[in-house]
């Protein structure tokens, strides 16, 4: 079986989706977006070079988010994640014949 091409922007934004399950706002002079980074490091820095998380490197247990990152994060969340209403079949998939 071959393996198929693995696109690292689809890694990316699952990686960004997960990190909204772990996203949390830290109060301060000024607030800002906090996520655990415990995930790949290559996506990781790819979202960094993206902009939408602040440099994953250090001691920290948690990655600071743009506004934009966490914005994206939350709409892929729900893009990939959230179950979808069952779509009603055609006439055709229900073996039913078409009006005239």
């Amino acid at each position: 079986m071959n393996r198929p091409e693995i696109d690292p922007d689809l890694i990316d934004e699952a990686v960004l989706a997960l990190l909204y399950l772990t996203l949390h706002r830290e109060n301060g002079p000024a607030p800002v977006w906090r996520a655990w980074k415990s995930f790949d490091w290559d996506a990781l820095s790819r979202l960094h070079d993206k902009e939408l998380i602040l440099d994953p490197v250090g001691k920290a247990k948690s990655v600071m988010m743009t506004e934009e990152g966490q914005r994206r994060s939350e709409e892929a969340f729900h893009r990939l994640f959230a179950r979808r209403a069952p779509q009603a079949k055609t006439a055709s998939e229900s073996g039913q014949k078409k009006a005239p």
